[in-house]
């Protein structure tokens, strides 16, 4: 992991990594209808209209229930606030919808940390497991991808990360996570993260 140290640029998740996971994803199908297995975004674009916006927007409530009882996840502040003391560019890519991000950010203290061009949500064009958000935010930091890590809880995230050439991080506290092989890294909780957010010109002890 000691790559990750020289990485100019972190591009996070925001459910489940900077947040304490809430979302429960089998009930959100089973209330929008949405068969199992199956991401909700993908489910919903293959519907056809009016049925897609119905979906979409009531997809977009539930979203904003659970952004109304975000807490942020074990970690999550002090490493954001080590990177942006050394200076790292900072990026967010998420599945949600972007007012449910917003407002979500907010509540754990964690909107500060992002330039608003640096937070793309599902409203912003394609979503993980794309690999187009990430390389939107990296243009944005003029840092290439190879200089990037992306952190996150879900392959959608590792995926992402891999098809834009970054390095990744799986959060995976439960440690046995079927998408570990696909991550560069994996770590129960974001403290594992500290020592390599630090200043590379420090010595680590």
């Amino acid at each position: 992991m000691d790559a990750l140290r020289s990485c100019r640029a972190w591009i996070f998740d925001m459910d489940g990594t900077l947040t304490v996971p809430v979302h429960d994803f089998d009930s959100m199908r089973r209330e929008l209808g949405l068969p199992a297995g199956l991401g909700t975004l993908e489910a919903i674009a293959a519907l056809p209209e009016p049925e897609r916006t119905r979906r979409r927007r009531r997809l977009d409530e539930i979203g904003w229930e659970y952004a109304l009882v975000a807490r942020p996840q074990a970690g999550a502040l002090r490493l954001l606030e080590r990177l942006e003391a050394r200076g790292v560019a900072l990026g967010l890519v998420t599945r949600n919808a972007r007012a449910n991000t917003e407002e979500t950010l907010r509540r754990i203290g964690c909107d500060g940390f992002f330039r608003p061009r640096m937070i793309l949500s599902r409203d912003d064009g394609p979503a993980k497991p794309s690999p187009e958000p990430i390389l939107r935010v990296l243009e944005e930091s003029g840092v290439p991808p190879e200089e990037a890590v992306v952190v996150g809880d879900a392959h959608y995230d590792v995926l992402a990360g891999r098809a834009a050439g970054a390095r990744t991080v799986l959060l995976d506290p439960s440690g046995d996570s079927p998408h570990r092989p696909l991550a560069d890294h994996c770590v129960v909780g974001l403290d594992e993260l500290l020592p390599w957010a630090a200043d590379p010109s420090v010595p680590q002890v």
